[in-house]
């Protein structure tokens, strides 16, 4: 993606091909800035001033099948940016899902300890990013932070994340089996929201660390509530279905901070079912 056309502040999007990084972009070229979204690699990034970096590269719903990517992206090219890069402000995309073996009646926030464990594979993303975060935050750089990402609700059909599989499971098979039970829950957060607070946080952030959520976690009963509404699907759940709850998420950095009312996600179920049926035509 080339360059936009000069402004007075510049922007790099590290992962703008992403979802996440396509909404900032949008974004942030809607405020006037000249944005820079360098291709994987790219040698410019490490000899050019970089302005306000968005680091959004990352590896998700794959991270189990590509361990060494998830590392590189997570942690080893972030470290040759900041320890070289020429940057103003530097923003990290974390995620939310290393609060994932956090007591489930516990609300969680940015000082809480957090618990991993190396000998599970399914926890190579959260040591993955808690490292990104710990080289964040320890780097001797100043307007380095840290931004923990929820759920990300949006049209973002390429994904085979829970929502997005379901919508398409709906539509295409007038069927959505669930291999974890009803009372499943967690936070989803709209992109809209996400982008809005991530160029909030990059500016005006007063703290290092920041969890951008709705605050509110969604069950499974409530989006099938909805999906059998606006496409007429059968909802079926497997024997011994586990539950899988995640810990509720506090909010209130950026509530305190930004004033910040989040966007209930369910009201979006429609256009979202709307949208994948006009894409598939």
């Amino acid at each position: 993606m080339p360059k936009s056309g000069c402004s007075q502040v510049k922007a790099t999007v590290i992962g703008a091909q992403g979802f996440i990084g396509r909404h900032l972009v949008k974004l942030l070229e809607s405020k006037g800035y000249e944005i820079y979204a360098p291709l994987r690699d790219d040698p410019q990034l490490l000899t050019s001033s970089l302005g306000n970096v968005f680091y959004c590269a990352g590896v998700t719903s794959d991270f189990r099948k590509r361990p060494f990517d998830t590392v590189k992206a997570h942690v080893g090219d972030l470290r040759l940016l900041l320890e070289h890069a020429d940057f103003n402000t530097f923003l990290y995309l974390s995620s939310t899902r290393v609060y994932s073996n956090q007591p489930q009646d516990k609300i969680v926030r940015e000082e809480d300890l957090l618990r991993v464990n190396p000998l599970h594979p399914e926890d190579l993303f959260n040591l993955s990013k808690l490292a990104g975060e710990s080289l964040c935050l320890t780097v001797e750089r100043p307007n380095v932070k840290v931004a923990r990402i929820s759920n990300v609700c949006g049209a973002d059909f390429e994904s085979n994340n829970f929502l997005y599989s379901i919508i398409k499971d709906a539509i295409n098979h007038r069927e959505i089996v669930l291999r974890s039970s009803l009372e499943s829950e967690k936070d989803y957060i709209s992109v809209n929201d996400v982008t809005s607070l991530l160029l909030q946080i990059s500016k005006m952030g007063v703290q290092r660390i920041y969890n951008v959520a709705s605050g509110r976690n969604i069950s499974h009963e409530k989006w099938v509530e909805h999906l059998k509404k606006y496409t007429g699907c059968r909802v079926t759940v497997i024997p011994d279905a586990k539950v899988q709850k995640f810990p509720p998420i506090s909010i209130e950095r950026i509530q305190s901070e930004f004033n910040y009312v989040p966007t209930n996600c369910l009201s979006m179920a429609q256009c979202l079912v709307e949208y994948y049926v006009k894409e598939k035509k």
